[in-house]
C-alpha cells in the first residue's frame, strides 16, 4: 500500500513540477531551490562524474532540485521516462519529486552524462 501511494504521490508532484519549474513561462527555470530541497549540481559532460553528489540518497516524499552549474543547458530525464525535467538553462534549477531508489537518470541533450537516486541505505 505505501509503495501505491508513493506512485501516486510522485505523479500529482511531477505534474505540479511544470508550475513550479516554469512559473512565468520562462524556460529556462527558476533561479533558487525551495528550502529543504535534495540539491543535484550538474556539473558538466563527464560520465557518472556529471552529477553531484552521485549517486544522490533521497527519502520518499524528499524534493530533489537539478541545478545546473555547468555552461550549457542540460535535461534530466530518468531511464524508465517517469520525469523529465524540461531543458535546464545554465544557472536555473529544475524541480521533481522521487519514487524509491535506485532511480537511474541521464541527460537527454548529452546522453553520456548519467546518475542515480537511491533509497536511504
Amino acid at each position: 500500500m505505501r509503495r501505491g501511494f508513493a506512485v501516486v504521490a510522485f505523479a500529482l508532484a511531477v505534474s505540479a513540477c511544470s508550475s513550479y519549474d516554469n512559473p512565468s513561462g520562462n524556460p529556462a527555470g527558476p533561479t533558487t531551490a525551495p528550502p529543504g530541497a535534495i540539491v543535484i549540481n550538474v556539473v558538466g559532460e563527464r560520465g557518472a562524474l556529471s552529477f553531484s553528489p552521485n549517486p544522490a540518497t533521497v527519502a520518499v516524499g524528499e524534493t530533489v532540485v537539478w541545478h545546473n552549474v555547468d555552461t550549457e543547458t542540460h535535461r534530466v530525464v530518468f531511464d524508465d521516462r517517469q520525469l523529465d525535467t524540461g531543458d535546464i538553462a545554465p544557472e536555473r534549477f529544475s524541480q521533481a519529486m522521487t519514487l524509491p531508489g535506485p532511480r537511474p537518470y541521464h541527460c537527454s541533450i548529452h546522453p553520456d552524462m548519467t546518475g542515480t537516486i537511491q533509497g536511504p541505505q
